[in-house]
């Protein structure tokens, strides 16, 4: 626990802790404009008995995101492999990790004709492509989870911080929650964080009661605790939403806040990140009695082996996002539908069943996840609300 503590602080003092891995900084939010709306992301018509042209822009010569790159195209191929009724065209297109190089290939990859792209990875990139061929009539399934690039002919396939806050948000209004505290750093992940608990808990019929940012440092989460004790005792707040994860400001808030009088016996404590990555996240006192959301872990379990079996090594956490693309569009094509791969078809209420589960896309471009809500108990994940199998009605 201290060695896990200890690490943590120095990552603080040294103001890197969002940078743990290429798979977070793939899938955090950054700022690049307002998704695309020209276009209206229509799709074409397409001849369902025909292999489907399928564009993939990924990252394959970027320094440090090469093998991420390899593992979409080996899950998009894999989910390719696994279809019966449909064919698909697949052709890779190399973005180099640039935004301008994934603008350029947008538009050859739909001269060439392509009928919907998968990818870019990276959320200036998506942007980019989706603008670069909005008046095309073609559709772009991107791997980012970044909601502000979605809309229009940009759909994000990765996981959002808004279908997370409204699974937790929902389940605790179940519970009898009525009042919640929102702790997280000021900066940009930390802002999308907060103002997607804040939207799921007016959504939910929970009040704010206050909201707690704090400087991204060491010495920044260390002031915060007592301001965020005193803000507890003054508003009478039920519950606790902590925006950080486990290479942020976690360690330190779930070690401290119980020190400083913010008991998990008394308070319900929420965490937006996944509290069982690393696993001795799990041993931290505050995060005892403690909810989060994740995915179906036996459904993903069976991709990696699965994919392990196929390609001799286990997967890139993100390589689900072009299996969950590829079975979306084989799905639709299957059905026969000439305007499969219009914005129509592809926000189908029903959804889709993917690596981790039940899926659909949104109308505005963003996505909602099958979720389950686990507690940790005894240094233990223990899932208390299973992720529903299959999508009823309109969805959040």
């Amino acid at each position: 626990m201290f060695a896990f503590l200890s690490s943590t602080r120095k990552a603080l003092t040294r103001a890197v802790f969002v940078s743990a891995a290429l798979a977070v900084a793939a899938c955090q939010p950054i700022t690049v404009g307002g998704g695309t709306s020209a276009g209206g992301g229509a799709g074409p018509t397409i001849d369902t008995s025909a292999p489907v042209p399928v564009a993939l822009l990924i990252p394959k010569s970027s320094e440090g995101a090469g093998g991420v790159a390899t593992a979409l195209e080996n899950a998009a191929r894999l989910a390719i492999a696994d279809l019966t009724n449909v064919k698909i065209d697949l052709r890779v297109y190399d973005t180099g990790g640039s935004t301008e190089q994934a603008a350029t290939l947008a538009q050859q990859a739909v001269a060439d004709g392509a009928q919907i792209i998968l990818g870019p990875l990276f959320a200036d990139a998506a942007n980019a492509a989706g603008v670069a061929v909005a008046n095309q009539n073609v559709n772009i399934l991107s791997f980012s989870n970044n909601a502000s690039i979605a809309g229009g002919n940009v759909f994000v396939l990765g996981p959002t911080f808004e279908n997370t806050a409204n699974r937790l948000m929902s389940f605790a209004a179940r519970q009898g929650k009525t009042k919640v505290l929102i702790a997280h750093p000021n900066n940009v992940e930390g802002q999308f964080g907060r103002n997607a608990v804040q939207q799921a808990a007016s959504r939910n019929g929970i009040a704010v009661a206050s909201v707690n940012g704090f400087e991204f440092s060491q010495q920044g989460v260390v002031a915060a605790v007592p301001q965020i004790k005193s803000a507890m005792d003054s508003t009478g707040a039920d519950t606790l939403v902590l925006t950080s994860n486990s290479a942020g400001a976690l360690p330190i808030l779930a070690q401290m806040l119980p020190e400083a009088g913010v008991s998990p016996a008394n308070i319900q404590y929420i965490g937006l990140g996944r509290w069982d990555v690393p696993a001795q996240t799990l041993d931290l006192p505050g995060l005892q009695n403690g909810w989060f959301a994740m995915p179906d872990q036996a459904m993903i379990q069976n991709f990696q082996t699965r994919y392990t079996q196929a390609y001799g090594n286990a997967p890139h956490q993100l390589a689900g996002l072009a299996y969950d693309g590829i079975a979306a569009i084989g799905a639709l094509v299957e059905a026969g539908n000439s305007k499969a791969l219009t914005a129509g078809a592809l926000t189908q209420g029903a959804g889709f069943q993917g690596v981790s589960g039940a899926f659909r896309l949104r109308p505005n471009g963003t996505n909602e996840r099958a979720l389950a809500v686990a507690m940790v108990r005894d240094k233990q994940v223990v899932i208390i609300d299973p992720a529903p199998s299959k999508f009823s009605g309109a969805g959040f």
